[in-house]
């Protein structure tokens, strides 16, 4: 949304890396830069090229119980992937990777180990909810977009999860429902038993307590 201050007519959405027909990537390839592409791959998936050129990278993070809780019901809305009973059924296989796009973890140890990198900004969910205002003078920076006091605020009302989800139907049509439900953080609190947060919470220790994405996650503060 930073971007589209900077562009006369934005797309109503951000082109999907791994979702297309041939004819969108040939446009994309066409587009003059700057160009913003979103993705959802794993690290070690993504075009050499991406990797390998200045590319600018905004990674944006949310802690593991509230994405297993959004997973869950982004596979319940969706009619193209398969709906679970229960969360207790849902649960192993996202602590375990057997979800689209593979394992929460692989993806946060792969970014981790990225984050030394000037080019890459990793941003949490959980702090974008607590200071959009705040979030967006980051991000901006970071893409070296020099913004007034009025455009962060108006980037804020626009990209508030509320502005989103009414106006979901007409950027993201009959999926608006399934991509925007509640935006809230500790919803996990209503699914997970103890010792499915016991379990989740060692996973975590395994593999990135200690680590500097671990300490941008605030884990104690958020997921305990």
């Amino acid at each position: 949304m930073v971007h589209a201050v900077y562009k006369k007519d934005p797309p109503a959405m951000i082109p999907i890396l791994e979702f297309g027909t041939p004819e969108k990537y040939q446009k994309l390839q066409e587009e003059s830069s700057p160009r913003i592409i979103a993705t959802h791959l794993h690290y070690d998936s993504m075009p050499k090229s991406l990797l390998n050129k200045e590319t600018k990278k905004l990674v944006v993070i949310r802690n593991p119980k509230d994405t297993a809780v959004s997973l869950f019901h982004f596979y319940n809305n969706n009619p193209r992937l398969p709906s679970y009973s229960s969360f207790d059924s849902f649960f192993p296989d996202f602590l375990n990777g057997n979800v689209c796009f593979g394992s929460y973890f692989d993806h946060a140890v792969a970014w981790n180990e990225q984050l030394d990198n000037d080019n890459i900004l990793l941003m949490t969910f959980e702090e974008m909810k607590a200071d959009l205002e705040a979030a967006i003078k980051k991000i901006a920076d970071f893409f070296c977009y020099p913004l007034t006091e009025e455009q962060v605020k108006n980037l804020a009302d626009r990209g508030s999860f509320k502005s989103m989800k009414e106006k979901s139907i007409d950027t993201h049509g009959k999926m608006g429902h399934v991509f925007f439900r509640k935006g809230e953080v500790g919803d996990w609190k209503n699914y997970f038993s103890e010792e499915q947060s016991q379990t989740m919470d060692a996973k975590f220790e395994e593999c990135l307590a200690g680590t500097k994405l671990g300490d941008l996650l605030m884990y104690d503060m958020f997921c305990k």
